[in-house]
């Protein structure tokens, strides 16, 4: 077998086979395949597509290209949510304390952040001492007790993926929806879980710009679940406007917290319950949606949901009494309000501008190996629908260099729009791929 004929089979859109995906995925995670030839394939897949059976056969070879994690021995239906990435997504945190105190293992690995887009990692990081890095029988041993674990991707989970990712990205090969598919579901499938919620987003913030391409990946994604045998559901949620009101790592931390008190954002709340909802149901906690948003519910409202978080951050090695008092381990130089100019409503935030707002003052990054300042950030007090005040505070920026925090301000500023006209508040959920 070579390369070369590979290579020449998708430039001529002729579906590969479960042996020559194989030979790739093996020759590029081993470095035997250059990356010349590896980028030729990518861009003919680019432009040729694979077929379903392709894309799964390219999911499991990643998959299993590295560490294969086996939860089998935990009792329990092993749960797992993954987001495709937004602005102001703090959504794990709230999700996974809730199931974990309904007793089902909630087992996740999470990125850091890219671009406008946060990472999970970063805002654990924000609880000093925190561990994102723990060994894998800690891991399991939190899962097992605990029934929660969110931790940093192991450096030999779907190995390939990494290596094909870093080759897309250079070769403007990123978005092509079954190399998007087998690079989520690989990780995902990689991680052991039973059940997995998806959480596609679409919008102005968000990868996927139209509702139709993200449930075209949503189809994608949860027919490669299916046919791997795990249960999974996709839920398609809007990204048009940052979710709740804070955006940057600690901010969103403190808004998460809230929420687990029972002082969440209308729309956090919204994604919360509908994603909770399908985890609930995918693992037979619950039989109906009924059921499973009242069990949901009962947890925020009897505080076991918000205690679970604290003990999920003192078994990671921070300091569970640093929860309450997070708003107090903010810290900035340079606060600065945006206040509106007229009256009228809120008819357009763009979500993908705020992100870079919140990058801008340094809480994202444009090159993975740069450093992030965990404190700054952008917080919202006007959403889509509000209606507005001449002199009223829009938005507050938080900032520790001035010509940052300028050059976000406009940022911010330039993402809303505005009407005379009374709006209509967007739905957060879109649709359902796959419920059950």
């Amino acid at each position: 077998m070579r390369m070369y004929d590979i290579i020449e089979k998708k430039k001529r859109g002729i579906s590969l086979s479960k042996a020559e995906i194989e030979y790739f995925v093996r020759g590029a995670t081993d470095g035997s395949i250059p990356d010349y030839q590896i980028s030729a394939l990518m861009m003919a897949i680019f432009f040729k597509g694979m077929d379903p059976e392709e894309t799964y056969e390219l999911t499991m070879a990643m998959a299993a290209s590295g560490d294969m994690l086996d939860l089998s021995a935990i009792e329990g239906i092993k749960v797992d949510k993954h987001s495709t990435g937004g602005v102001g997504d703090k959504t794990t945190f709230v999700i996974a304390p809730m199931i974990a105190a309904l007793g089902l293992p909630f087992a996740k690995m999470s990125g850091r952040g890219l671009g406008h887009t946060g990472g999970t990692i970063d805002k654990l990081e924000a609880f000093p001492g925190f561990r994102t890095s723990i060994s894998e029988t800690k891991f399991f041993d939190n899962v097992a007790r605990h029934k929660i674990s969110v931790v940093g991707q192991t450096k030999n989970l779907a190995p390939c993926d990494k290596k094909l990712y870093a080759l897309r990205d250079a070769t403007a090969t990123v978005d092509q929806i079954s190399l998007i598919a087998s690079s989520i579901m690989s990780k995902k499938l990689a991680s052991g879980a039973d059940a997995i919620v998806l959480d596609v987003k679409v919008g102005s913030g968000a990868f996927m710009k139209t509702k139709e391409e993200a449930r075209k990946l949503a189809e994608t994604m949860v027919n490669i679940g299916n046919a791997a045998g795990r249960k999974v559901t996709a839920v398609l949620t809007d990204m048009d406007e940052p979710l709740g009101y804070a955006v940057g790592n600690t901010l969103e931390v403190i808004e998460a917290i809230d929420a687990l008190r029972g002082e969440g954002p209308k729309d956090l709340m919204e994604v919360v319950y509908a994603l909770g909802c399908q985890l609930a149901l995918l693992s037979g906690v619950a039989h109906t949606r009924d059921e499973a948003l009242e069990k949901l519910n009962r947890v925020i409202d009897d505080g076991s949901a918000y205690d679970k978080f604290c003990e999920f951050i003192r078994i990671q090695n921070g300091n569970p009494e640093d929860v309450p008092r997070m708003r107090e381990l903010l810290h900035v130089s340079d606060v600065e309000e945006i206040f509106a100019e007229s009256d009228g409503y809120v008819s357009k935030i763009n979500a993908e501008m705020i992100g870079h707002a919140s990058m801008v003052l340094g809480g994202g990054r444009a090159a993975k190996e740069d450093s992030i300042d965990l404190n700054v950030g952008v917080v919202l007090h006007k959403k889509v629908g509000d209606s507005i005040i001449s002199g009223e505070s829009i938005a507050t920026i938080y900032g520790n260099d001035p010509k940052k925090v300028m050059v976000a301000k406009e940022e911010v500023l330039s993402a809303y729009s505005f009407t005379k006209n009374k709006v209509d508040r967007p739905a957060k959920i879109l649709e359902i791929i796959g419920e059950r």
